[in-house]
């Protein structure tokens, strides 16, 4: 699984608009146990040049948490549950809340990092502004917490040129869009922390840009879920986002063909090192260079010629995996792979080999696809992974080959998944194609599979499948629905 999911800890929506007599403002009002949360500005309302704003206050788990039992983002770097800065992207996503107010249109909201701490608090009124930060606890317009005034009202944020690479924004055309801001660079400066030259995490601001929170138009109101959200997929999110997709070709080695570029003639091989059901690196190779040379029989036999290096350089990949990429041109249909450092050889494998046909992708090819090993019920603590069987759709033996004919398990080389809710049909995790593919599966010598945390979905819920496959430039998305509950 290359997704994980980071709630907000403690948010709040700061303002001074008016209350609903006209003449108090509502700057000591607090709304951190609001389920909503609101970014707007108001001209002109009180008087004929008056202006109010509301800005946004949210806070993750970056590096500590104030709750008990969450799983920071440092955390789960250092247990390697996800990558090291450079191999992943981090995403803030915030949901758009349905309203009877007025809807803005064709405007932009900032998110700049809050440049100190601040307290949540525990009003709701975000309508008429009535709870007022009580017992000097939570943030609002003036103060950031108990006797700790802000900076500057509003509150405070690094939005000077040196953090400009730091501050983000997105404009919304409709007003009904989701908030969804690549924030990576700033979450490796939090991770970093201030001990090392980065940024202590106090969370992000969102607001109107300055000039549409001074226009003389107003921009009213919106909204999105809050972290006390009773709806599970609408609460605010950090989403670490990466490619986890291994392509071992051991099942699928083609040899060097003229008709294709050096790129496309590559192929890569991996071998696991298992010690009592658990991956080990190799004692002597560890996190270093391991090597591969190619061969006609298990003995050894005749050496053959890698490209573009022989003996082939391999490296680690993760914790008792390593791989090794090359071109191969020969004729041999079986071929050895032995792997070795120094004068310690450590596994003898082998592979078949097909060549290349310039027209076997003219059409788009048909699938008929099933997850093997799918259960009908999983526990929302589970991390499962789920393989796939998938053969051509005209696979079509006669009476005298289906008994003796074993049906060829297609590889698929660019697949990738999602997870739907039954109920409504709402996506819960997206196909991610693109720049991350977060959701591309790996495929080994028995197929395609990919990983499945059920901590990412809401339990008592029916959950469905789908597959979408990338061919001749183009995806196309598989008819089969694959349902499981989790609870």
């Amino acid at each position: 699984m290359a997704l994980k999911r980071y709630f907000a800890e403690k948010n709040n929506s700061i303002t001074n608009a008016f209350q609903s007599n006209m003449v108090t403002r509502g700057t000591g009002s607090n709304m951190g146990l609001s389920d909503t949360l609101e970014a707007f500005s108001i001209y002109a309302q009180a008087t004929s040049s008056s202006l109010e704003a509301s800005r946004i206050l949210v806070q993750f788990p970056v590096t500590s948490s104030l709750l008990s039992g969450v799983t920071t983002i440092l955390q789960d770097r250092n247990d390697g549950k996800i990558p090291a800065s450079g191999s992943v992207n981090f995403y803030l996503r915030m949901f758009n809340v349905t309203h009877d107010q007025t809807l803005p249109k064709n405007f932009t909201l900032v998110a700049s990092p809050i440049s100190q701490s601040w307290q949540e608090g525990n009003g709701v009124d975000l309508d008429n502004y009535t709870d007022l930060t009580y017992d000097g606890t939570g943030s609002n317009w003036i103060n950031a917490k108990a006797h700790t005034p802000w900076t500057n009202e509003g509150g405070d944020y690094l939005t000077a040129s040196a953090y400009s690479e730091f501050n983000y924004s997105q404009y919304f055309e409709t007003g009904t869009e989701e908030l969804e801001v690549d924030i990576t660079g700033l979450v490796e400066q939090w991770v970093k922390g201030t001990a090392s030259g980065g940024y202590g995490n106090y969370g992000i601001g969102l607001f109107l840009t300055g000039s549409q929170e001074s226009s003389n138009q107003s921009y009213y109101t919106k909204r999105f879920s809050a972290r006390d959200s009773e709806y599970f997929f609408s609460k605010p999110i950090i989403e670490a986002r990466w490619d986890n997709s291994r392509k071992d070709n051991r099942g699928d080695f083609i040899v060097s063909s003229s008709t294709l570029s050096s790129t496309d003639n590559l192929n890569t091989l991996y071998i696991y090192n298992y010690h009592r059901g658990q991956l080990k690196n190799i004692n002597d190779v560890g996190t270093g260079a391991i090597y591969v040379t190619l061969h006609t029989s298990a003995s050894a036999g005749e050496q053959l010629t890698a490209t573009p290096i022989n003996p082939v350089t391999g490296g680690h990949v993760s914790t008792g995996i390593y791989s090794a990429s090359f071109a191969l041109a020969t004729t041999a249909s079986t071929v050895y792979d032995r792997w070795f450092s120094g004068s310690t050889y450590y596994n003898t494998g082998s592979f078949s080999t097909s060549t290349h046909d310039p027209l076997d992708n003219f059409n788009i090819p048909q699938y008929v696809t099933t997850v093997t090993n799918l259960q009908e019920r999983y526990s929302d603590q589970d991390d499962v992974r789920l393989r796939l069987f998938t053969r051509l759709k005209d696979w079509s033996p006669t009476i005298y080959t289906v008994a003796s004919t074993a049906i060829q398990n297609y590889f698929v080389d660019d697949a990738y998944y999602k997870v739907f809710r039954v109920i409504d049909n709402k996506d819960v995790i997206s196909y991610g194609t693109g720049s991350t593919n977060h959701t591309r599966l790996s495929y080994d010598l028995t197929g395609s599979y990919f990983d499945l945390d059920m901590s990412l979905l809401e339990s008592g819920y029916l959950y469905g499948i789908k597959f979408a496959y990338y061919s001749n430039n183009s995806y196309e998305e598989q008819k089969e629905v694959f349902n499981f509950r989790v609870e």
